[in-house]
């Protein structure tokens, strides 16, 4: 079997690492961590339930981010402005230097990705 591939299921692989399924934190012991773990890009699977809040703000980010509604009400506040994702697909990039909290209006499932990948 080669090392150089993984399948998976974002649902049951984001309970090892907070939802994080690929970034420079994929501990050797996890199954594909040769192809999972990368100092590139960051990638989270994130359920939400309504109601659940990040209620403290990031310091001092200085990484690049995506944020990818998949489903349900999800606001994001930046320290530029807020912005509430509700459509299917809607998103939003922020660079570094703008630090971030959100809550889920709704029950929500949003796709994180962020580079690099920095401790």
């Amino acid at each position: 079997m080669s090392d150089n591939w993984y399948a998976g299921n974002a649902n049951d692989d984001a309970d090892q690492h907070r939802g994080w399924l690929l970034g420079h934190f994929i501990a050797p012991e996890t199954p594909g961590s040769t192809v999972r773990q990368t100092g590139d890009l960051e990638i989270k699977w994130g359920i939400h339930p309504e109601g659940q809040q990040r209620p403290e703000w990031t310091a001092d980010d200085q990484r690049t981010t995506l944020l990818l509604l998949v489903s349900g009400r999800f606001r994001l506040d930046l320290t530029t402005s807020s912005t509430v994702l509700e459509r299917q697909g809607d998103y939003v990039v922020w660079g570094p230097g703008i630090d971030h909290s959100w809550h889920a209006e709704a029950d929500s499932v949003v796709v994180t990705v962020r580079w690099p990948s920095i401790g």
